[in-house]
Protein backbone atom coordinates (compact mmCIF):
# COMPACT_ATOMS: atom_id res chain seq x y z
CA UNK A 1 0.00 0.00 0.00
CA UNK A 2 1.28 3.46 -0.88
CA UNK A 3 1.83 5.90 1.98
CA UNK A 4 2.16 9.17 0.05
CA UNK A 5 -0.37 11.80 1.14
CA UNK A 6 -1.47 14.87 -0.82
CA UNK A 7 -2.34 18.00 1.19
CA UNK A 8 -4.29 20.77 -0.51
CA UNK A 9 -3.71 24.03 1.38
CA UNK A 10 -6.06 26.61 -0.09
CA UNK A 11 -5.04 29.93 1.46
CA UNK A 12 -6.05 33.57 1.23
CA UNK A 13 -3.47 34.64 -1.33
CA UNK A 14 -2.34 31.36 -2.90
CA UNK A 15 -3.22 27.71 -3.33
CA UNK A 16 -0.62 25.12 -2.42
CA UNK A 17 -0.42 21.39 -2.83
CA UNK A 18 2.20 19.37 -0.97
CA UNK A 19 3.01 15.69 -1.40
CA UNK A 20 4.32 14.12 1.82
CA UNK A 21 6.07 10.76 1.85
CA UNK A 22 5.58 8.04 4.46
CA UNK A 23 8.15 9.67 6.77
CA UNK A 24 6.13 12.93 6.68
CA UNK A 25 8.81 14.60 4.57
CA UNK A 26 7.93 17.00 1.77
CA UNK A 27 8.40 15.27 -1.61
CA UNK A 28 6.83 17.84 -3.92
CA UNK A 29 5.20 21.28 -3.82
CA UNK A 30 3.03 23.30 -6.18
CA UNK A 31 1.94 26.85 -5.36
CA UNK A 32 0.05 29.48 -7.30
CA UNK A 33 -1.07 32.96 -6.26
CA UNK A 34 -4.45 34.25 -7.39
CA UNK A 35 -6.10 37.65 -7.74
CA UNK A 36 -7.32 39.68 -4.77
CA UNK A 37 -10.36 41.80 -5.69
CA UNK A 38 -11.16 44.96 -3.68
CA UNK A 39 -14.38 46.36 -5.21
CA UNK A 40 -14.95 48.88 -2.40
CA UNK A 41 -13.27 50.03 0.81
CA UNK A 42 -13.28 47.10 3.23
CA UNK A 43 -14.59 44.64 0.61
CA UNK A 44 -12.46 41.63 -0.37
CA UNK A 45 -13.41 39.02 -2.99
CA UNK A 46 -11.90 36.01 -4.77
CA UNK A 47 -12.93 34.35 -8.03
CA UNK A 48 -13.89 30.73 -7.10
CA UNK A 49 -13.06 29.55 -10.63
CA UNK A 50 -9.57 31.04 -10.35
CA UNK A 51 -9.17 29.34 -6.96
CA UNK A 52 -10.26 26.01 -8.47
CA UNK A 53 -7.86 26.38 -11.41
CA UNK A 54 -5.01 27.28 -9.04
CA UNK A 55 -5.69 24.19 -6.91
CA UNK A 56 -5.72 21.84 -9.91
CA UNK A 57 -2.49 23.41 -11.21
CA UNK A 58 -0.83 23.17 -7.78
CA UNK A 59 -1.78 19.48 -7.37
CA UNK A 60 -0.44 18.54 -10.81
CA UNK A 61 2.76 20.48 -10.15
CA UNK A 62 3.29 18.85 -6.73
CA UNK A 63 2.73 15.35 -8.16
CA UNK A 64 5.16 16.07 -10.97
CA UNK A 65 7.82 17.47 -8.62
CA UNK A 66 7.45 14.48 -6.29
CA UNK A 67 7.74 12.16 -9.32
CA UNK A 68 4.59 10.26 -8.27
CA UNK A 69 1.27 9.67 -9.99
CA UNK A 70 -2.22 10.00 -8.56
CA UNK A 71 -2.26 6.23 -8.15
CA UNK A 72 0.60 6.53 -5.65
CA UNK A 73 -1.42 8.81 -3.34
CA UNK A 74 -3.22 7.06 -0.48
CA UNK A 75 -5.47 10.01 0.39
CA UNK A 76 -6.08 13.75 0.13
CA UNK A 77 -6.27 16.10 3.10
CA UNK A 78 -7.74 19.57 2.59
CA UNK A 79 -7.13 22.68 4.65
CA UNK A 80 -8.51 26.07 3.74
CA UNK A 81 -8.93 29.77 4.46
CA UNK A 82 -11.91 29.82 6.81
CA UNK A 83 -15.14 31.88 6.72
CA UNK A 84 -14.77 32.71 3.02
CA UNK A 85 -18.14 32.10 1.38
CA UNK A 86 -19.08 30.56 -1.96
CA UNK A 87 -22.63 29.95 -3.21
CA UNK A 88 -23.02 27.80 -6.31
CA UNK A 89 -25.66 26.21 -8.49
CA UNK A 90 -26.33 22.61 -7.43
CA UNK A 91 -27.01 21.53 -11.01
CA UNK A 92 -24.02 23.10 -12.74
CA UNK A 93 -21.51 23.75 -9.91
CA UNK A 94 -21.24 27.33 -11.17
CA UNK A 95 -20.74 30.06 -8.51
CA UNK A 96 -23.43 32.75 -8.50
CA UNK A 97 -20.96 35.50 -7.47
CA UNK A 98 -17.35 35.95 -6.47
CA UNK A 99 -16.41 34.46 -3.09
CA UNK A 100 -16.69 36.91 -0.18
CA UNK A 101 -13.43 36.62 1.77
CA UNK A 102 -13.10 36.31 5.54
CA UNK A 103 -11.44 39.76 5.67
CA UNK A 104 -14.47 41.43 4.04
CA UNK A 105 -16.33 44.01 6.18
CA UNK A 106 -19.41 44.74 4.04
CA UNK A 107 -21.81 43.30 6.61
CA UNK A 108 -20.55 45.49 9.50
CA UNK A 109 -23.74 47.58 9.62
CA UNK A 110 -25.92 44.45 9.65
CA UNK A 111 -23.84 42.95 12.48
CA UNK A 112 -24.28 46.21 14.42
CA UNK A 113 -28.07 45.97 13.91
CA UNK A 114 -28.13 42.41 15.25
CA UNK A 115 -26.07 43.48 18.28
CA UNK A 116 -28.36 46.45 18.92
CA UNK A 117 -31.35 44.10 18.79
CA UNK A 118 -29.76 42.07 21.61
CA UNK A 119 -28.87 38.88 19.71
CA UNK A 120 -25.14 38.63 20.42
CA UNK A 121 -25.37 36.83 23.79
CA UNK A 122 -27.46 34.01 22.29
CA UNK A 123 -25.22 33.76 19.22
CA UNK A 124 -22.07 33.62 21.35
CA UNK A 125 -23.52 31.03 23.73
CA UNK A 126 -24.28 28.68 20.82
CA UNK A 127 -21.42 29.35 18.41
CA UNK A 128 -18.60 30.69 20.61
CA UNK A 129 -18.34 33.56 18.11
CA UNK A 130 -19.15 37.26 18.11
CA UNK A 131 -21.42 39.15 15.73
CA UNK A 132 -18.71 40.32 13.38
CA UNK A 133 -18.47 40.52 9.56
CA UNK A 134 -15.50 38.12 9.79
CA UNK A 135 -17.77 35.07 10.02
CA UNK A 136 -19.61 33.36 7.18
CA UNK A 137 -23.29 33.65 8.06
CA UNK A 138 -23.85 37.36 7.37
CA UNK A 139 -21.93 37.01 4.08
CA UNK A 140 -24.35 34.28 2.97
CA UNK A 141 -27.29 36.55 3.74
CA UNK A 142 -25.68 39.41 1.80
CA UNK A 143 -25.28 37.23 -1.30
CA UNK A 144 -28.85 35.96 -1.08
CA UNK A 145 -30.16 39.52 -0.71
CA UNK A 146 -27.92 41.17 -3.34
CA UNK A 147 -27.48 38.67 -6.18
CA UNK A 148 -30.53 38.83 -8.41
CA UNK A 149 -32.84 35.85 -7.93
CA UNK A 150 -30.50 34.16 -5.44
CA UNK A 151 -32.92 33.99 -2.51
CA UNK A 152 -35.73 32.54 -4.63
CA UNK A 153 -33.34 29.95 -6.07
CA UNK A 154 -32.06 29.06 -2.59
CA UNK A 155 -35.59 28.55 -1.34
CA UNK A 156 -36.22 26.19 -4.27
CA UNK A 157 -33.17 24.14 -3.17
CA UNK A 158 -31.22 25.07 -6.29
CA UNK A 159 -28.18 26.60 -4.54
CA UNK A 160 -25.47 25.23 -2.24
CA UNK A 161 -23.48 27.21 0.30
CA UNK A 162 -20.03 26.28 1.43
CA UNK A 163 -16.75 27.52 2.72
CA UNK A 164 -13.80 26.89 0.39
CA UNK A 165 -13.33 23.30 1.59
CA UNK A 166 -16.92 22.44 0.62
CA UNK A 167 -16.53 24.05 -2.80
CA UNK A 168 -13.34 22.07 -3.45
CA UNK A 169 -14.92 18.80 -2.24
CA UNK A 170 -17.90 19.41 -4.56
CA UNK A 171 -15.61 20.07 -7.52
CA UNK A 172 -13.18 17.23 -6.75
CA UNK A 173 -16.00 14.69 -6.43
CA UNK A 174 -17.86 15.91 -9.52
CA UNK A 175 -20.74 17.24 -7.46
CA UNK A 176 -21.30 13.94 -5.62
CA UNK A 177 -20.46 15.22 -2.14
CA UNK A 178 -21.63 18.39 -0.38
CA UNK A 179 -19.84 18.29 2.97
CA UNK A 180 -17.66 20.19 5.40
CA UNK A 181 -15.96 19.35 8.68
CA UNK A 182 -16.83 20.50 12.20
CA UNK A 183 -14.05 23.12 12.36
CA UNK A 184 -15.22 24.97 9.25
CA UNK A 185 -18.90 24.61 10.17
CA UNK A 186 -18.11 26.09 13.57
CA UNK A 187 -17.02 29.39 11.98
CA UNK A 188 -20.25 30.17 10.15
CA UNK A 189 -22.46 31.64 12.95
CA UNK A 190 -24.92 28.90 11.98
CA UNK A 191 -23.48 25.90 13.87
CA UNK A 192 -24.11 25.04 17.52
CA UNK A 193 -20.67 23.92 18.72
CA UNK A 194 -22.02 22.43 21.96
CA UNK A 195 -24.59 20.26 20.18
CA UNK A 196 -22.40 19.79 17.09
CA UNK A 197 -25.16 20.50 14.59
CA UNK A 198 -26.62 23.24 12.40
CA UNK A 199 -28.89 25.46 14.48
CA UNK A 200 -32.33 26.15 12.98
CA UNK A 201 -32.84 29.27 15.13
CA UNK A 202 -29.52 30.80 14.04
CA UNK A 203 -30.30 30.00 10.39
CA UNK A 204 -33.67 31.71 10.81
CA UNK A 205 -32.06 34.75 12.47
CA UNK A 206 -29.67 35.21 9.53
CA UNK A 207 -32.29 34.19 6.96
CA UNK A 208 -30.25 31.29 5.55
CA UNK A 209 -32.26 28.32 4.18
CA UNK A 210 -30.97 25.11 5.79
CA UNK A 211 -31.24 23.19 2.50
CA UNK A 212 -28.15 25.12 1.33
CA UNK A 213 -25.93 23.77 4.10
CA UNK A 214 -23.37 20.96 3.71
CA UNK A 215 -23.28 17.77 5.78
CA UNK A 216 -20.89 18.13 8.75
CA UNK A 217 -18.31 15.40 9.33
CA UNK A 218 -15.37 14.69 11.64
CA UNK A 219 -12.00 16.12 10.59
CA UNK A 220 -10.80 12.63 9.64
CA UNK A 221 -13.70 11.14 7.70
CA UNK A 222 -14.85 10.01 4.28
CA UNK A 223 -15.41 13.09 2.12
CA UNK A 224 -15.80 11.20 -1.16
CA UNK A 225 -13.32 10.53 -3.94
CA UNK A 226 -11.54 12.91 -6.31
CA UNK A 227 -12.53 11.86 -9.82
CA UNK A 228 -9.99 9.93 -11.90
CA UNK A 229 -10.30 12.40 -14.77
CA UNK A 230 -8.73 15.20 -12.73
CA UNK A 231 -5.31 13.81 -11.86
CA UNK A 232 -5.18 10.40 -13.56
CA UNK A 233 -6.60 8.11 -10.87
CA UNK A 234 -9.31 8.33 -8.17
CA UNK A 235 -8.02 9.52 -4.77
CA UNK A 236 -10.08 9.33 -1.55
CA UNK A 237 -10.51 12.59 0.40
CA UNK A 238 -10.11 11.57 4.05
CA UNK A 239 -9.19 14.70 6.00
CA UNK A 240 -10.52 18.27 6.22
CA UNK A 241 -9.85 21.08 8.69
CA UNK A 242 -9.86 24.86 8.57
CA UNK A 243 -6.35 26.27 8.33
CA UNK A 244 -5.89 27.25 11.99
CA UNK A 245 -7.23 23.90 13.19
CA UNK A 246 -4.97 22.03 10.78
CA UNK A 247 -2.00 24.06 12.07
CA UNK A 248 -2.96 23.20 15.67
CA UNK A 249 -2.93 19.52 14.67
CA UNK A 250 0.30 19.89 12.64
CA UNK A 251 1.96 21.48 15.68
CA UNK A 252 0.80 18.47 17.75
CA UNK A 253 -0.98 20.75 20.23
CA UNK A 254 -3.09 17.85 21.48
CA UNK A 255 -2.81 18.51 25.22
CA UNK A 256 -4.91 21.13 27.07
CA UNK A 257 -2.79 24.23 27.68
CA UNK A 258 -0.70 23.94 24.51
CA UNK A 259 -0.71 27.04 22.28
CA UNK A 260 0.22 27.60 18.65
CA UNK A 261 0.26 30.81 16.65
CA UNK A 262 0.25 30.91 12.86
CA UNK A 263 1.64 33.91 11.00
CA UNK A 264 0.25 34.07 7.48
CA UNK A 265 -1.94 36.75 5.93
CA UNK A 266 -3.40 37.15 9.41
CA UNK A 267 -2.24 35.79 12.76
CA UNK A 268 -4.19 33.22 14.71
CA UNK A 269 -3.37 31.96 18.20
CA UNK A 270 -5.13 28.80 19.39
CA UNK A 271 -5.11 27.44 22.96
CA UNK A 272 -6.28 23.83 23.40
CA UNK A 273 -8.79 23.65 26.29
CA UNK A 274 -9.59 19.94 25.87
CA UNK A 275 -13.16 18.72 26.32
CA UNK A 276 -14.04 21.98 28.10
CA UNK A 277 -15.89 24.62 26.10
CA UNK A 278 -14.51 27.76 27.78
CA UNK A 279 -16.63 30.90 27.35
CA UNK A 280 -14.44 33.97 26.88
CA UNK A 281 -14.82 37.05 29.07
CA UNK A 282 -12.13 38.86 27.08
CA UNK A 283 -13.52 38.90 23.55
CA UNK A 284 -11.73 35.78 22.36
CA UNK A 285 -13.54 33.08 20.39
CA UNK A 286 -14.55 29.70 21.75
CA UNK A 287 -14.10 27.28 18.88
CA UNK A 288 -13.78 23.63 17.92
CA UNK A 289 -10.07 22.75 17.79
CA UNK A 290 -10.83 19.45 16.02
CA UNK A 291 -13.34 16.60 16.09
CA UNK A 292 -12.08 13.03 15.84
CA UNK A 293 -14.13 9.82 16.21
CA UNK A 294 -17.13 11.95 17.19
CA UNK A 295 -15.23 13.49 20.14
CA UNK A 296 -14.86 17.27 20.14
CA UNK A 297 -11.79 19.07 21.47
CA UNK A 298 -12.34 22.79 22.07
CA UNK A 299 -10.04 25.81 22.00
CA UNK A 300 -9.84 29.51 22.67
CA UNK A 301 -8.77 31.47 19.60
CA UNK A 302 -7.56 34.98 19.04
CA UNK A 303 -7.73 36.28 15.48
CA UNK A 304 -5.57 39.10 14.11
CA UNK A 305 -6.68 40.08 10.62
CA UNK A 306 -3.43 41.60 9.35
CA UNK A 307 0.02 40.05 9.90
CA UNK A 308 1.85 39.03 6.75
CA UNK A 309 -0.59 41.21 4.83
CA UNK A 310 1.18 44.26 6.32
CA UNK A 311 4.44 42.98 4.83
CA UNK A 312 2.67 42.51 1.49
CA UNK A 313 1.47 46.12 1.73
CA UNK A 314 5.02 47.33 2.36
CA UNK A 315 6.10 45.36 -0.73
CA UNK A 316 3.19 46.01 -3.11
CA UNK A 317 1.62 49.22 -1.80
CA UNK A 318 4.57 51.25 -0.59
CA UNK A 319 7.13 49.38 -2.75
CA UNK A 320 9.75 49.68 0.00
CA UNK A 321 11.03 46.14 -0.74
CA UNK A 322 10.94 43.83 -3.76
CA UNK A 323 10.47 40.63 -1.76
CA UNK A 324 8.78 40.00 1.60
CA UNK A 325 11.95 38.28 2.84
CA UNK A 326 13.80 41.63 2.67
CA UNK A 327 11.63 43.14 5.43
CA UNK A 328 13.51 41.54 8.35
CA UNK A 329 16.99 42.62 7.19
CA UNK A 330 15.61 46.12 6.49
CA UNK A 331 14.06 46.31 9.99
CA UNK A 332 17.43 45.42 11.53
CA UNK A 333 18.84 48.68 10.16
CA UNK A 334 16.17 50.87 11.78
CA UNK A 335 17.13 53.69 14.13
CA UNK A 336 16.60 52.19 17.64
CA UNK A 337 15.90 55.64 19.12
CA UNK A 338 12.68 56.02 17.06
CA UNK A 339 9.46 54.67 18.58
CA UNK A 340 7.31 54.11 15.51
CA UNK A 341 4.14 52.03 15.94
CA UNK A 342 1.97 50.61 13.18
CA UNK A 343 -1.54 49.44 14.09
CA UNK A 344 -2.45 47.47 10.93
CA UNK A 345 -6.23 47.84 11.11
CA UNK A 346 -6.55 47.78 7.31
CA UNK A 347 -9.84 45.88 7.55
CA UNK A 348 -10.70 46.68 11.17
CA UNK A 349 -9.22 45.23 14.36
CA UNK A 350 -9.81 41.63 15.42
CA UNK A 351 -9.39 40.14 18.90
CA UNK A 352 -9.53 41.34 21.57
CA UNK A 353 -10.80 44.69 20.21
CA UNK A 354 -13.33 43.68 17.52
CA UNK A 355 -13.61 47.12 15.99
CA UNK A 356 -14.82 46.71 12.40
CA UNK A 357 -14.64 50.44 11.69
CA UNK A 358 -11.03 51.03 12.80
CA UNK A 359 -8.49 51.64 10.05
CA UNK A 360 -4.70 51.38 9.97
CA UNK A 361 -2.49 53.98 11.59
CA UNK A 362 1.21 54.74 12.04
CA UNK A 363 2.35 56.78 15.07
CA UNK A 364 5.65 58.36 16.01
CA UNK A 365 6.80 59.43 12.55
CA UNK A 366 9.51 62.11 12.44
CA UNK A 367 11.60 63.65 9.63
CA UNK A 368 14.12 60.88 10.26
CA UNK A 369 11.61 58.07 9.76
CA UNK A 370 12.30 56.02 6.64
CA UNK A 371 11.62 52.60 5.08
CA UNK A 372 13.56 50.72 7.80
CA UNK A 373 11.47 52.20 10.63
CA UNK A 374 8.19 51.50 8.78
CA UNK A 375 9.26 47.88 8.10
CA UNK A 376 10.27 47.43 11.74
CA UNK A 377 6.93 48.81 12.97
CA UNK A 378 5.00 46.40 10.72
CA UNK A 379 6.90 43.36 12.01
CA UNK A 380 6.71 44.50 15.63
CA UNK A 381 2.94 44.97 15.37
CA UNK A 382 2.51 41.22 14.98
CA UNK A 383 4.30 40.59 18.29
CA UNK A 384 2.32 43.24 20.17
CA UNK A 385 -0.95 41.82 18.86
CA UNK A 386 0.09 38.28 19.83
CA UNK A 387 0.79 39.49 23.36
CA UNK A 388 -2.71 41.00 23.52
CA UNK A 389 -4.14 37.58 22.59
CA UNK A 390 -2.10 35.58 25.10
CA UNK A 391 -2.94 38.05 27.88
CA UNK A 392 -6.64 37.52 27.13
CA UNK A 393 -6.19 33.73 27.06
CA UNK A 394 -4.51 33.74 30.48
CA UNK A 395 -7.39 35.76 31.91
CA UNK A 396 -10.01 33.47 30.35
CA UNK A 397 -8.65 30.06 31.20
CA UNK A 398 -7.27 29.21 34.59
CA UNK A 399 -6.32 25.70 33.46
CA UNK A 400 -2.96 26.81 32.16
CA UNK A 401 -1.37 29.08 29.55
CA UNK A 402 0.57 30.84 32.32
CA UNK A 403 3.98 29.34 31.60
CA UNK A 404 3.30 29.14 27.89
CA UNK A 405 5.76 27.96 25.30
CA UNK A 406 4.40 29.28 22.02
CA UNK A 407 4.72 27.01 18.98
CA UNK A 408 4.84 29.13 15.85
CA UNK A 409 4.42 28.52 12.13
CA UNK A 410 3.62 30.32 8.90
CA UNK A 411 5.67 32.35 6.46
CA UNK A 412 6.75 35.10 8.87
CA UNK A 413 8.42 32.76 11.36
CA UNK A 414 11.38 32.22 9.01
CA UNK A 415 12.60 35.66 10.18
CA UNK A 416 14.86 35.17 13.22
CA UNK A 417 14.63 38.90 13.98
CA UNK A 418 10.82 38.77 14.15
CA UNK A 419 10.76 35.63 16.31
CA UNK A 420 13.29 37.05 18.77
CA UNK A 421 11.24 40.22 19.15
CA UNK A 422 8.14 38.04 19.66
CA UNK A 423 9.83 36.13 22.51
CA UNK A 424 11.03 39.43 24.01
CA UNK A 425 7.58 41.06 23.97
CA UNK A 426 5.78 37.93 25.21
CA UNK A 427 8.44 37.31 27.88
CA UNK A 428 8.01 33.64 26.96
CA UNK A 429 9.90 31.05 24.90
CA UNK A 430 8.96 30.70 21.22
CA UNK A 431 9.50 27.33 19.51
CA UNK A 432 9.90 27.12 15.74
CA UNK A 433 9.46 23.60 14.34
CA UNK A 434 11.63 21.97 11.68
CA UNK A 435 8.59 21.67 9.40
CA UNK A 436 7.11 25.15 8.89
CA UNK A 437 4.32 23.79 6.65
CA UNK A 438 2.36 22.74 9.73
CA UNK A 439 -1.04 23.61 8.25
CA UNK A 440 -0.54 21.26 5.31
CA UNK A 441 1.05 18.67 7.62
CA UNK A 442 -2.01 18.73 9.88
CA UNK A 443 -4.35 18.13 6.94
CA UNK A 444 -2.04 15.38 5.66
CA UNK A 445 -1.97 13.67 9.07
CA UNK A 446 -5.78 13.62 9.25
CA UNK A 447 -5.96 11.94 5.84
CA UNK A 448 -2.97 9.63 6.38
CA UNK A 449 -4.16 8.51 9.80
CA UNK A 450 -7.67 7.86 8.44
CA UNK A 451 -6.19 5.90 5.53
CA UNK A 452 -4.22 3.79 8.01
CA UNK A 453 -0.84 4.62 6.50
CA UNK A 454 0.31 7.30 8.97
CA UNK A 455 0.70 6.92 12.76
CA UNK A 456 -1.85 7.74 15.44
CA UNK A 457 -1.91 10.85 17.59
CA UNK A 458 0.68 9.85 20.22
CA UNK A 459 3.32 8.72 17.71
CA UNK A 460 2.68 11.74 15.49
CA UNK A 461 3.10 14.10 18.49
CA UNK A 462 6.33 12.34 19.51
CA UNK A 463 7.69 13.09 16.03
CA UNK A 464 7.25 16.87 16.37
CA UNK A 465 10.73 18.40 16.11
CA UNK A 466 12.01 21.84 17.09
CA UNK A 467 14.27 23.82 14.79
CA UNK A 468 15.03 26.57 17.30
CA UNK A 469 13.83 28.02 20.60
CA UNK A 470 13.90 31.81 21.01
CA UNK A 471 14.29 32.85 24.66
CA UNK A 472 13.33 36.35 25.87
CA UNK A 473 16.33 38.65 26.26
CA UNK A 474 14.78 42.12 26.61
CA UNK A 475 14.99 43.99 29.90
CA UNK A 476 11.63 44.23 31.67
CA UNK A 477 11.70 48.04 31.77
CA UNK A 478 12.26 48.24 27.98
CA UNK A 479 9.47 45.72 27.35
CA UNK A 480 7.01 47.61 29.55
CA UNK A 481 7.79 50.92 27.84
CA UNK A 482 7.31 49.41 24.40
CA UNK A 483 4.01 47.78 25.40
CA UNK A 484 2.76 51.06 26.89
CA UNK A 485 3.52 52.78 23.58
CA UNK A 486 1.62 50.06 21.69
CA UNK A 487 -1.42 50.31 23.99
CA UNK A 488 -1.49 54.07 23.45
CA UNK A 489 -1.34 53.60 19.67
CA UNK A 490 -4.25 51.11 19.75
CA UNK A 491 -6.34 53.46 21.88
CA UNK A 492 -5.82 56.22 19.34
CA UNK A 493 -6.77 53.86 16.49
CA UNK A 494 -10.09 52.57 17.87
CA UNK A 495 -13.08 54.10 16.13
CA UNK A 496 -15.01 54.75 19.34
Amino acid sequence: MTNFILAIDQGTTSSRAIVFDGERRIAGVGQKEFTQHFPQDGWVEHDPEEIWDSVVWAVKTALSQAKVSAGDIAAIGITNQRETVVIWDKATGEPIHKAIVWQDRRTAAYCAELKKAGHEAMVTARTGLLLDPYFSGTKVKWLLDNVEGARQRAEKDELAFGTIDSFLIWRLTGGNVHATDATNAGRTLLFNIGQNQWDAELCALLDVPMAMLPAVKDCADDFGTAEAGLFGAPIPILGVAGDQHAATIGQACFEPGMVKSTYGTGCFAVLNTGAEMVPSRNRLLTTIAYRLDGKTTYALEGSIFIAGAAVQWIRDGLKLVSHASETGPLARTADPSQNVYMVPAFVGLGAPWWDAEARGTIFGITRNTGPAEIAKAALEAVSYQTRDLLDAMRKDWQGGAKDTVLRVDGGMVASDWTMQFLADILDAPVDRPTILETTALGAAWLAGMRAGVWPGMAEFAAGWARDRRFEPQMEASVREAKIAGWNDAVRRTLSH
